[in-house]
């Protein structure tokens, strides 16, 4: 599937989200940079720019209150069923699946 968000701005969204949140629940960034345990310059670098380290933005998105939010959108859409037929087959065991592309 293409997206039609390039990387930079998906990164630029994601940081400007964060300062969103952190100021909507009225945190400074030394505030914030001391509850998660993420240095104040990281944050910084993050808000400023959308770069930071996976784990640095999970412990970010922790203490925002996000972090659930985030691991459910990263599963993807959920299962919808057509028919009662859908919903029966989908608890059998799944058919092995493998990567094809390199």
């Amino acid at each position: 599937m293409k997206s039609l968000i390039c990387l930079s701005k998906a990164q630029s969204l994601l940081a400007t989200h964060a300062r969103d949140r952190r100021l909507q629940m009225g945190l400074t960034q030394e505030g914030l940079a001391e509850r998660s345990g993420v240095a104040l310059p990281t944050l910084r670098k993050f808000e400023r720019t959308g770069l930071i380290s996976l784990e640095s933005y999970l412990k970010l998105q922790m203490v925002l209150g996000t972090l659930e939010a985030l691991v459910e959108a990263a599963a993807g859409p959920k299962e919808t069923f057509a028919s009662i037929d859908d919903v029966l087959t989908a608890h059998e065991k799944p058919a092995r699946k493998r990567g094809w592309r390199k």
